[in-house]
């Protein structure tokens, strides 16, 4: 008879921040029943993924197995654990459980598909259980950098799997639930047979700092201050909004949301009573009419989002507010790596304006949502598994993650996207290999890494585009000579003549030189055409275009 096993594969935030996705499974080899812990996204760059909108995990390994997926489970609202949802709900086409903060932004997400309230069942915290297949499932409370977060119970046949998502150990974090030592030592108390842990801190020596001790700093900051008042934050971190709404309001100041993702992140806080006693806030209408000094405006764009509040200011005015010399601009936030030059390029643009930009390089005005070193030490002790997995991190994070997990004698393993561990025995072993990678949103339309669109985007960034034109008449002769257009290229050459002349000359030596077997095949002739394009523009201008042919043949 054929065991059964317990399984983790992650499909997305294992050997990399962003796109989470993580399927567990109880049952026989290749009939496990199945759940989904996460469905997130991450962001496109101009460098790798240029006019890209999303970039989403590729589960297709899944969706050829959706007849054994029981449902999903979101442990927070980050978009990254959340930010999919909408995209794939009708690929998947399972309930989806959160609780009620996540699930406010879960079913704001699925309206935009026109998908009902309903695909998203709201759920209470440990010890109330979901049963899904072999699965019971509960939301257990942990302090993070939005409301609501939760570690997940997941109970099957084989023991007790208790999966992180995203924390810190803080006891009072201003706005949600705080970390709570002897309710997950409770959990734990019947053993548990697998931690599946962020890594993202692991590198931190440091214990991390509790929301609550960032007020004094910034309450000093914004009382001090003479002119206008900005600050920016994630607007995911309803309670450090709360910290600068209240330290602006104490200041006697009013207080503004400007960015559509501030407004709906407070406004879901207050909806699903996470968040109580915000500040009174003012319109932008109204922030304009007011003395500066009497003014802070609380914004969206702190990793340097071309198109957020933040940017907007910068480069001159925002919904009529303008930013002048004397005001303050605070960035109570981390950079994000990757996100550094558009941050750099605000901050230069403030500075231009004469306003006072102040970060967190002096580690007052933000404390991270993740756990440090110690504190993931600390929650290996309180849970005590049998075996540490590392989740959510780049490679080095889950390696140094599991060397921690090791040095204290218990079991880890290394488990990147598409590694499927076998859970059951007593130590993780690797089951089998799941081909896995990335979906882009193009648009409108989703396509594949691998499909070549971005690939080509890219060559025609890096190189230029060259269209090539030719008519054959009804004797397969060239009727006239070729032409080209020519985009993201320089107009002249070496040799100071157009360009595009230069192409079309030799172009028509190539055409003039082609026997009758060129002439009429048309992929024969394609493949030529291209060749002489490229080499004539390399020879010019020192680039190898993308080179489009048209062959167009009359009669």
């Amino acid at each position: 008879m054929v065991a059964q096993r317990a399984i983790y594969l992650p499909l997305g935030g294992a050997g990399e921040i962003g796109m989470n996705a993580y399927v567990y499974g109880y049952g026989k080899p290749d009939q496990e029943r199945l759940i989904l812990v996460d469905l997130g996204v991450t962001f496109p760059d101009m460098d790798g993924t240029p006019g890209v909108n999303l970039i989403l995990p590729d589960i297709t390994w899944l969706k050829e197995r959706r007849d054994r997926l029981e449902a999903i489970f979101i442990t927070h609202a980050h978009e990254d654990h959340v930010g999919a949802v909408g995209h794939f709900y009708e690929q998947l086409g399972v309930p989806i459980y959160a609780r009620a903060f996540t699930s406010n932004i879960a079913r704001r997400k699925l309206e935009e598909y026109g998908i009902g309230a309903d695909a998203v069942k709201t759920v209470g915290a440990w010890p109330e259980k979901v049963k899904a297949g072999p699965f019971e499932v509960s939301f257990l409370p942990i302090s993070h950098s939005i409301p609501e977060s939760s570690a997940l119970v997941l109970d099957c046949p084989d023991g007790r799997i208790v999966h992180t998502g995203d924390f810190k150990l803080d006891q009072t974090p201003l706005v949600g639930e705080a970390y709570d030592p002897a309710l997950w030592a409770e959990v734990a108390k019947p053993g548990v047979k697998a931690l599946v842990c962020d890594s993202t801190n692991v590198f931190s020596p440091h214990a991390g700092r509790s929301e609550a001790t960032l007020g004094p700093d910034i309450e000093k900051l914004v009382s001090d201050a003479t002119g206008m008042v900005v600050a920016t934050t994630f607007a995911s971190n309803v309670a450090r909004v709360k910290t600068l709404a209240e330290a602006g309001d104490r200041a006697g100041r009013s207080i503004c949301l400007l960015g559509r993702a501030m407004r709906r992140m407070i406004e879901a806080s207050i909806e699903t009573g996470v968040l109580t006693n915000f500040p009174n806030v003012i319109g932008p209408e109204d922030a304009v009419q007011m003395p500066r000094e009497n003014v802070m405006l609380l914004v969206t764009g702190s990793q340097g989002e071309r198109r957020a509040a933040s940017a907007q200011l910068a480069r001159g005015k925002y919904n009529g507010l303008v930013l002048k010399e004397g005001d303050t601009f605070l960035f109570s936030s981390k950079t994000i790596p990757g996100n550094e030059r558009g941050v750099i390029r605000i901050i230069n643009q403030f500075s231009e304006l004469g306003v006072d930009v102040i970060d967190d390089s002096n580690g007052l005005y933000h404390v991270s949502g993740h756990a440090n070193r110690p504190d993931l030490a600390a929650m290996h002790d309180i849970v005590n598994p049998q075996m540490v997995i590392p989740m959510h991190g780049e490679h080095r994070h889950l390696r140094e993650h599991a060397k921690l997990a090791e040095s204290k004698g218990r079991a880890g393993i290394v488990a990147v996207n598409g590694m499927m561990l076998n859970l059951s025995g007593n130590a993780p072993t690797v089951a089998e290999y799941v081909e896995t990678g990335r979906t882009y949103l193009d648009g409108s339309v989703q396509i594949g890494a691998m499909d070549g669109v971005v690939r080509d985007r890219i060559r025609m960034a890096l190189n230029g585009h060259v269209i090539v034109t030719v008519i054959l008449d009804e004797e397969d002769e060239p009727l006239g000579d070729p032409w080209c257009d020519v985009m993201g290229l320089p107009a002249q050459g070496r040799g100071n003549a157009p360009l595009v002349d230069v192409l079309e000359a030799d172009l028509s030596q190539f055409l003039g030189r082609a026997g009758a077997k060129t002439l009429t095949d048309d992929s024969k002739l394609e493949e030529g055409l291209r060749r002489t394009a490229r080499q004539t523009t390399n020879d010019e201008v020192g680039k190898k275009p993308e080179v489009t042919v048209i062959v167009s043949r009359l009669g």
